[in-house]
């Protein structure tokens, strides 16, 4: 039986009580920067990270301002073939895959044009000269006001839908979403990225741009909220999406409203794409969370994991709902060489369906069936491709019941996927860009079109070793009892051990101990209407989490308790924790 949520779709994280380093709307955000132009002479820089609505930013900024000299970024570009020479043998031909790369913002820039700019800028001694755009910091290295104008990477794809925006320094608002989601994950957020890391120490004001209403704040107010979250529990803003497939179980326990055809996803921790809502008093201001990977990786990922994996956040927690719905597409995740031989990606998705809940006829394709034929496997995945024929799965591949807690290790290389009536968390590795489908039922995307597959790609990664004995006896509730107290027991339920990432299962009716052990923990109440998450120091306050919620403990934090809370106190509840393994062999095949 389904039940009703308090789940949060907008968790806040309170930074200060006042918001005097806060300010909301225009008239008042351009008062403030009048003032602080006056008392700083000169130049302000406004850096935009790509995305941001430029012409309209730009002009309320010229407005508001009056500047005696204007600088924008767009006139300083390169011309566009340059560019697409550029991107082009990064971005291919292939409609979803691109190449990761060390593109960086300062290479979209003709060095003549941009010179003239610093020259100009330099020499600057006639009042107010504001720079603007994407790349501004690059004209003045140090100004006297420095703004960065941010927004969270879900609002861009938006935009993106609406034809609102292109990429950077390409005029293509008008092509496919898809197109410019893949220009801008492979190209435009990566160079972006590199250079906020590099200006967020010394930003003098944060702008929020993702709404219909500016929000600024102070530089220093905004690096404090940063630090104070990396040494306590918190969620991201999560966000839901329609697929062909989806389903209407979160839109009851999540309540969604009823406006889109079913619920689908539910990015709950894709801290690279989900955004933090800080508050400053009265001031809601939101952030890209994976500025806090970016400012601190070490205290947020732990000193191992940064080691590794540099400063990205390696684990992501999402929801695939098909209650309701129909199949997932039969998928496949690249092998860890073919990852990096052919997309420079250096850890691939390997990942696990943990069932939040599931209908009588639930069910999980995974692994090959025993003793089939690979070739007439191939020949049929071809037709199907080919000449619309269907292909027929559960001839070829594992279709196991699935029922509410199970878990399903889903290594890369496992054909794979979700049958209907199920409803996933899927716990997995980031790099999410890189699915191979295989077969997606017959049916089209929801613009109507069929959706991209790879059969090519794919076939070179299934492991046609993985049959149905080696799936049951590897990947199916592999549970192992690790530890047990008063009122509660620690048990393993994977990941495989070709797989980086270690889950465990708390079951719980009292304060249960957990350690980061210098390594992230993600986290989901499974079990249970509510928890609080509290420090055997005090050093945070207690943190509620509700049922379904995702929630990150930084590796800072070291130790804290999980307890039920609410209405789950005296009645069992659950978690699973998802951390990065301190040692794992990091096979190829």
């Amino acid at each position: 039986m389904r039940r009703k949520s308090n789940y949060d779709k907008f968790p806040t994280v309170p930074v200060c009580a006042s918001n005097s380093d806060a300010w909301e709307s225009w008239p008042v955000i351009l008062d403030r920067l009048r003032a602080r132009a006056i008392e700083s002479n000169s130049v302000i820089c406004v850096e935009c990270y790509p995305g941001v609505l430029e012409f309209a930013l730009g002009r309320t900024l010229e407005q508001g301002l009056q500047p005696a000299g204007f600088i924008k970024t767009t006139d300083l570009l390169k011309s566009s073939p340059a560019i697409e020479r550029m991107v082009g043998d990064v971005l291919g031909d292939d409609p979803v895959f691109g190449r990761m790369n060390r593109i960086q913002i300062e290479d979209f820039f003709d060095e003549r044009r941009l010179g003239k700019a610093r020259d100009r800028a330099r020499k600057w001694q006639q009042g107010l000269l504001l720079i603007f755009g994407t790349g501004a910091s690059l004209v003045v290295p140090e100004p006297d006001v420095l703004i960065y104008a941010d927004m969270a990477r879900w609002e861009i794809q938006q935009r993106h839908r609406r034809n609102a925006i292109g990429n950077f320094g390409a005029d293509n608002s008008q092509e496919s979403p898809g197109l410019k989601y893949k220009r801008a994950f492979f190209v435009d957020w990566r160079a972006a990225d590199r250079l906020k890391s590099r200006l967020m120490p010394r930003v003098d004001f944060w702008l929020d741009t993702n709404g219909d209403i500016p929000k600024l704040v102070s530089g220093q107010s905004m690096r404090d909220g940063l630090k104070q979250l990396a040494h306590r529990p918190f969620r991201v803003v999560p966000y839901f999406d329609p697929g062909p497939w989806g389903g209407h179980w979160m839109e009851e326990v999540c309540d969604l409203p009823n406006d889109v055809p079913n619920h689908a996803w539910c990015f709950d921790c894709v801290p690279e794409e989900n955004s933090l809502l800080f508050k400053f008093g009265s001031t809601c201001v939101e952030v890209p969370a994976m500025n806090l990977t970016l400012l601190h990786p070490r205290e947020l990922l732990g000193q191992s994991v940064y080691t590794r994996f540099g400063a990205e956040f390696p684990i992501r927690f999402d929801f695939l709902d098909t209650m309701g719905g129909g199949n997932l597409s039969l998928q496949v995740h690249p092998k860890a060489q073919y990852i990096w031989d052919k997309f420079g990606m250096k850890y691939t998705q390997d990942e696990s369906y943990y069932l939040l809940d599931a209908g009588e006829d639930a069910s999980v394709y995974l692994g090959v069936k025993n003793q089939i034929s690979r070739d007439a496997m191939i020949r049929e995945l071809k037709a199907a491709q080919t000449n619309g024929h269907s292909f027929r799965a559960e001839a070829y591949v594992n279709k196991f019941p699935a029922r509410k807690h199970d878990h399903f290790l889903i290594p890369a290389g496992t054909i794979h996927c979700s049958g209907k009536n199920s409803m996933v968390l899927e716990v997995s590795a980031t790099p999410y860009i890189f699915t191979f489908k295989l077969w997606d039922w017959d049916r089209l995307g929801l613009n109507g079109l069929p959706r991209p597959i790879h059969i090519d790609h794919g076939l070179m990664n299934i492991a046609w070793d993985r049959d149905t004995n080696w799936v049951r006896n590897n990947l199916i509730n592999q549970i192992d009892p690790v530890a047990e107290g008063p009122g509660w027991r620690e048990e393993r339920t994977g990941l495989h051990k070709l797989e980086f990432i270690e889950t465990r299962r708390h079951w719980f009716t009292g304060p249960t101990p957990h350690e980061t052990l210098d390594t992230v923990n993600v986290l989901n109440l499974v079990e249970g209407e509510e928890a609080v998450v509290e420090s055997p120091t005090n050093a945070f306050e207690p943190f509620v989490v509700h049922y379904a919620e995702t929630f990150i403990v930084p590796a800072a934090i070291g130790a804290y308790t999980i307890s039920p809370t609410g209405q789950s106190i005296a009645k069992n509840s659950a978690t699973i924790k998802a951390s990065v393994r301190n040692h794992w062999p990091q096979s190829v095949s």
